[in-house]
């Protein structure tokens, strides 16, 4: 199958659940209810009531959600900002309807098993404090729906074109943070699949890095949507095993990587590689040193062989927190335009340590003074000696 034969599914919605981009309208919150129906005609109603005054939809999802707002659509769904009524504080929440346009028949198929696939995996992951929580799962009116916390505040792509690349001590918290979450996730067999700055939110409260949208997600210990032929994810963070419909741990691991190059230079991660070479030039567009440590870690990231690459979180977090080898010289900033220096080895004539070690014998008597000994003639003690012979040594090595 060539590539352009492969059917590649990424997200469901065409965007991530991100609300990072769309803060709490609080305004909006208490003056209008939105309907669910995607063919009512005017959608807006007041707050107040239960049932659409244009179409007659049930505005209330389950009779607890209501939805305020649409923050993104795409070929299969919507998304909308919500409240919970069945709370007094009436906190935010997220409601994803799935709502496929007229496509292909194996394509909406796919999706239909994407979107119920997030709630299940949602499901089994349960709590982490950086996942949003599933709030409910359900159907009404034969359109499906998810329900998940709402996380304010925004996402990697957005914070880089605001703020600019990263620097290494910023890659290094977002390592640690995104690989705890991670570990999290392998370890109840979960595996994301599209794991990119988008789908990456820093939340606003405590700054702390959300990975959202498990719409591609699927179980280590599943044959769900594994068939080769089938790649799930976006392109350019894809693991070329991903590709090929065979996603594995080290995939979730690749895909991390290559976000640590896109926020490192700015840069669209195809930008970062030679596909003559099949090599990654990402050093080449660093817009901030980064130690050599850190680039052999992220090389390893992201190698094109599953078995060269990192297998496990653990085994990234070791390396992680190792420090750097030489610790008494600055650390070494990686260039492409600087070489890497290179000891200096010079020869030496055969003989001239045996026969300088032989005066040095001579000199002390083939044994050092003892302390509180008297002696006729002073002995020069070691250190001058060996300072005259390296003397010594240094001339006759200028004159040979």
């Amino acid at each position: 199958m060539s590539i352009q034969e492969k059917t590649v599914v990424t997200n469901i919605f065409d965007i991530p659940i991100a609300i990072a981009r769309h803060n709490r309208d609080k305004s909006a919150v208490s003056l209008m209810s939105y309907c669910l129906n995607p063919q009512c005609p005017k959608p807006e109603n007041p707050d107040h009531v239960k049932f659409c005054l244009t179409c007659g939809t049930k505005l209330l999802l389950k009779e607890r959600y209501r939805a305020i707002k649409p923050i993104g659509q795409g070929g299969f769904g919507r998304t909308f900002l919500a409240v919970d009524e069945d709370k007094p504080s009436k906190p935010p929440c997220v409601i994803k309807q799935f709502y496929p346009q007229a496509q292909g028949t194996n394509t909406v198929q796919k999706a239909v098993e994407l979107f119920n696939q997030e709630a299940i995996q949602l499901d089994a992951l349960g709590k982490h404090p950086q996942i949003p929580e599933l709030l409910a799962y359900c159907t009404q009116d034969d359109r499906q729906y998810l329900v998940q916390e709402f996380i304010d505040g925004k996402n990697l792509a957005q914070e880089l074109g605001q703020t600019g690349a990263f620097d290494e001590g910023q890659i290094r918290q977002f390592l640690q943070d995104l690989l705890n979450v991670l570990q999290f996730c392998h370890t109840r067999q979960v595996i994301h699949r599209d794991i990119k700055p988008e789908n990456i939110i820093r939340r606003s409260s405590d700054g702390k890095l959300v990975l959202v949208d498990f719409g591609a997600a699927k179980s280590a210990s599943g044959t769900a949507l594994n068939h080769t032929g089938t790649s799930i994810g976006s392109p350019e963070y894809v693991a070329p095993e991903q590709m090929r419909g065979r996603a594995i741990f080290a995939s979730d691991i690749y895909s991390l990587g290559v976000t640590c190059i896109n926020l490192l230079t700015g840069r669209s991660p195809f930008d970062s590689y030679d596909t003559h070479n099949a090599a990654w030039i990402w050093r080449e567009f660093l817009q901030k040193p980064v130690s050599q440590q850190l680039s052999r870690i992220i090389d390893k990231m992201v190698e094109s062989i599953p078995s060269r690459r990192y297998q496990t979180v653990d085994q990234v977090l070791q390396d992680l927190h190792l420090p750097p080898a030489i610790t008494n010289s600055p650390t070494v900033v990686v260039s492409p335009s600087t070489p890497t220096p290179q000891p200096i080895f010079i020869p030496q004539p055969l003989g001239l340590d045996k026969e300088l070690d032989e005066l040095k014998t001579q000199f002390t008597g083939g044994k050092v003074q003892q302390q509180n000994q008297p002696s006729a003639a002073p002995i020069p003690s070691n250190n001058i000696i060996d300072q005259e012979l390296e003397e010594l040594k240094a001339k006759y090595l200028g004159n040979s």
